[in-house]
């Protein structure tokens, strides 16, 4: 079954980039690319941190704003839980979140799940596609919301709507030009239809 081993984030600026990604802390298999490749707007994804408790979320996006990146949503209460959602310096767009609505004791510093959240066009469309690439699914919604399942994978892989994605992390739907965004799995190379590239995972650097 492919899996994702490696998400990596194309970006103007390396050297500020990992300042920030430093800070941040998000995992070593998220890596930087240098890319000029013209892009605005929505990229069409978010990556979502899930996190034992509200002071998880708040460390994590106190850490995110402090190290430059803007507020989306300000970390809230809401009917599934607690989170914010922030943009990075390089345009990438993380949500910070627990289902938990209390803390039950101080932050844990802990990431439970790292969730890619790609935005289609087509749930459906690409629901199909990618489980005939070999991904099984796990959680399916109609045609609203798909998750694959990836028990061997550091990263959950999910689909959403592009318009239901852009409203939940709080920005404009339109966009253009490149995602910026490159994922690495067992599975690749292969382009999904979105415009979403998949590569043949390469491991990470050994000391």
């Amino acid at each position: 079954m492919p899996s994702i081993e490696t998400l990596t984030l194309e970006v103007a600026d390396t050297t500020a980039a990992h300042r920030f990604y430093t800070a941040f802390a998000p995992g070593p298999q998220v890596r930087l690319r240098a890319s000029e490749a013209p892009t605005t707007g929505f990229r069409g994804f978010s990556l979502s941190l899930t996190v034992p408790c509200p002071a998880d979320v708040d460390a994590l996006v106190g850490a995110a704003l402090d190290a430059g990146a803007t507020a989306l949503k300000p970390a809230s209460k809401s009917f599934w839980g607690y989170g914010g959602v922030v943009q990075a310096p390089d345009g990438t767009i993380w949500k910070v979140a627990t289902s938990a609505k209390r803390d039950s004791g101080p932050a844990t510093g802990r990431i439970d799940d790292i969730v890619l959240l790609l935005g289609t066009a087509d749930v459906t469309a690409s629901k199909r596609f990618y489980v005939e690439q070999g991904l099984a699914v796990g959680k399916s919604f109609g045609s609203k919301y798909v998750e694959f399942a990836t028990p061997s994978s550091p990263f959950k892989l999910a689909l959403y709507g592009r318009r239901a994605l852009a409203k939940d992390v709080g920005v404009p739907i339109d966009g253009t030009g490149s995602h910026r965004l490159v994922i690495g799995g067992s599975g690749g190379p292969f382009t999904d239809p979105d415009g979403f590239a998949w590569e043949t995972a390469v491991p990470a650097p050994t000391a």
